[in-house]
């Protein structure tokens, strides 16, 4: 269905607002899949602060081009495109895409934008494949603490040590007789 002037207008000044608030998009083919896996797929993307547009690729490289976004080539944009947006993390809509993915052959990644970049078809799944903030956070954490816990672990037994002479010199103090001056 061919979409008026009006909505052509409306969904541009949608798609200008959508690519000026995400931290990266990503280009995937999605045709085949189920109006049931669409939905899983787009709630999946709504709970990680990421969203699924899908708009006529022209309307898209014009959004693009207004918000200043590098020219978006045509093997980026080839056959029938969802765009997956991510807001909060840069690599949730990706992360949620790719294992989408990993079950349904039909979601397959056909590039995207990241940082001001046009990102290749590797590129983007290699985004995808990054672990989450939280997870490296956690791996820089444990990264911080196996430097401590190793010192400790060769410190413990002269601290340990130092810390017994000392109990022993004071109880041989108490033990001995004090001193008599003549």
């Amino acid at each position: 269905m061919a979409l008026t002037r009006a909505q052509k207008t409306e969904q541009l000044t949608e798609l200008q607002d959508k690519l000026g608030k995400a931290a990266s998009v990503i280009f995937t083919h999605y045709i085949g899949l189920t109006v049931g896996e669409v939905s899983t797929l787009r709630r999946q993307l709504r709970d990680a602060g990421a969203e699924m547009k899908v708009a006529k690729k022209t309307l898209i490289r014009i959004a693009a081009k207004e918000k200043g976004l590098p020219e978006i080539p045509d093997q980026v944009m080839d056959g029938p495109v969802g765009c997956i947006l991510s807001y909060t993390d840069p690599l949730a809509g990706a992360q949620v895409a790719f294992k989408f993915g990993k079950d349904h052959k039909q979601v397959q990644f056909l590039g995207g934008l990241f940082e001001g970049k046009i990102l290749s078809q590797s590129d983007a799944k290699t985004l995808a494949q990054i672990p989450g903030r939280q997870i490296l956070l956690a791996m820089f954490a444990g990264m911080l603490q196996s430097p401590l816990r190793s010192f400790a672990g060769i410190c413990a037994s002269p601290l340990s040590g130092f810390a017994r002479a000392l109990s022993e010199m004071a109880k041989k103090k108490e033990a001995s007789p004090a001193p008599t001056n003549p």
